[in-house]
């Protein structure tokens, strides 16, 4: 359950700021673009294992994480789980394909810690990205890194390298961050179990 917190103004102020910093760090957003878009967002709370997207519901737009740690994941045939991508703070988590076809989402995603959180509604948001020069370029230069070259890097690492060395692969990815994650969603993100993630702990040890 999404729970707005009218009482937190001071988190809901660091929340928005962060919010513009990390946008800036892809291109830098006007003041005029930003009034604009912080009257399209809300700031929520979201406690620890609730959710802000379900399987098969139509989003309403996509997140920036202030505070806080989400996995996204889906289930494959048998029921088991697949983590697809971890979103820690200064991230944006949200089903995107969903949004953009307009149908409902094939994936969760789940809070693993309590977070603090911006909602930021798809289509407004759509409609700003024509009005604004700076907003589509945040849009391009976010997309390019956060998509493109993410994307086709963990494609290339799932066929064409072995279980330690995606393992290695993910420590340094998630460096400052990785400890925040179980053992159980470490190896379902690797596409291994459990005890097959166990052992190459082991190995180094």
């Amino acid at each position: 359950m999404k729970i707005n917190n009218p009482m937190t103004n001071n988190n809901k102020t660091i929340a928005f700021k962060a919010l513009r910093n990390a946008m800036n760090t892809y291109f830098e957003i006007s003041d005029k673009t930003w009034n604009d878009l912080e009257d399209i967002c809300t700031y929520m709370e979201i406690k620890k294992n609730d959710y802000i997207t379900k399987f098969n519901e139509h989003p309403s737009g996509f997140y920036f994480v202030s505070v806080g740690l989400f996995r996204s994941y889906i289930l494959n045939e048998k029921g088991n789980e697949y983590n697809k991508n971890f979103f820690f703070e200064n991230t944006f988590p949200g089903s995107m394909v969903a949004l953009l076809k307009k149908q409902t989402s094939e994936f969760e995603i789940q809070a693993l810690e309590n977070s603090q959180v911006i909602h930021i509604d798809f289509k407004k948001y759509r409609e700003l990205l024509l009005k604004y020069d700076d907003l589509k370029l945040f849009q391009i230069y976010y997309l390019e890194n956060n998509w493109l070259i993410s994307k086709d890097a963990r494609e290339v690492d799932i066929v064409q390298k072995d279980a330690d060395e995606r393992y290695d692969e993910f420590l340094e990815t998630y460096e400052n961050q990785h400890s925040r994650l179980t053992q159980y969603h470490i190896a379902s993100h690797l596409g291994i179990t459990a005890t097959q993630l166990s052992r190459i702990r082991k190995k180094r040890i």
